[in-house]
């Protein structure tokens, strides 16, 4: 049985469409550890992360994993540095040698 009404479930969503700024992080991510944080502040209720997932996952919420990418990318510098940097660097790599995974016996030959 939820521990949080469906009032209070809707009070969460009011807060959760802030933002997480609103609640004092800095970034745009809501987790669900700090879900759990706004629970605990705004209802008095202690969950645990896994709580808060299946409270999510009842009233229609999914688990989205944001794009790990940079607003400040600049991807036609990313394609450049792909193509004109990186088979340098390539290049310049060791070549892999055969040798022991034992750190006292020397590899044979």
């Amino acid at each position: 049985m939820p521990r949080l009404s469906e009032k209070q479930f809707a009070q969460l969503e009011v807060e959760l469409a802030k933002g997480p700024a609103a609640h004092g992080w800095e970034d745009q991510r809501w987790t669900l550890g700090r879900i759990k944080t706004v629970i605990g502040r705004r209802f008095h209720l202690t969950y645990t992360i896994q709580g808060v997932r299946k409270l999510l996952v009842r009233n229609g919420w999914s688990c989205q994993v944001p794009a790990r990418r940079a607003l400040e990318r600049d991807d036609g510098a990313v394609a450049g540095w792909v193509k004109e940097t990186w088979p340098c660097a390539e290049d310049l790599r060791r070549p892999v040698e055969h040798g022991s995974s034992s750190r006292t016996k020397p590899a044979s030959p």
